[in-house]
């Protein structure tokens, strides 16, 4: 099961933080991601991306797997019974979706559209379990969402004109008249 998603830059300011398995509070949630940074960025880029990692928080047994794009740390934190490889492809496909939705995503997409990042990570996994790995199928959800998001802003726009408001409320000017 997944425990916990990371996106941390190389200072160690996170990105995108989900948790899968309950942290009591922000400050463990914060705890939490230091320890994983910490573990992560000392590694150098020749090692393998994956370590035992020691994140009490989140119990025994925990993997880190991460991937590091430029300035970017993607970390999934898993028990250990999920596969390293599979873990490893399903970074590449979170990364790659990101990348078609932002037409080569970067660390500013993140911060500004993190709304659009959340939906993205929450086609692929849910509830620590992976729902979906097809890259054309997460990315037809995303636009679906998207067309739903546009149409709903111009239909608010267009229905709430003045003339709209007028001939929903009635033509004739009415007097209003409390009865006490």
């Amino acid at each position: 099961m997944i425990k916990a998603v990371c996106i941390i830059n190389n200072h160690g300011k996170p990105r995108l933080a989900k948790f899968y398995q309950s942290v009591e509070s922000e400050a463990l949630q914060q705890t939490v991601i230091r320890r994983i940074y910490q573990q992560v960025a000392q590694r150098d880029d020749t090692f393998c991306n994956y370590l035992e990692g020691i994140v009490p928080e989140l119990g025994d047994n925990v993997k880190l797997i991460y991937r590091h794009y430029a300035t970017l740390y993607f970390v999934f934190a898993v028990d250990s019974q999920e596969s390293d490889l599979g873990i490893l492809d399903l970074i590449q496909v979170f990364v790659e979706s990101l990348d078609k939705c932002f037409e080569n995503v970067c660390e500013l997409d993140l911060i500004f559209h993190s709304d659009r990042v959340h939906y993205c990570l929450d086609e692929i996994v849910m509830g620590g379990m992976v729902l979906e790995t097809n890259i054309g199928a997460i990315l037809q959800s995303i636009k679906d969402q998207t067309k739903l998001h546009k149409d709903s802003l111009s239909k608010a726009d267009a229905n709430e004109s003045s003339s709209a408001i007028r001939e929903r409320i009635g033509t004739e000017q009415s007097t209003w008249q409390y009865n006490w």
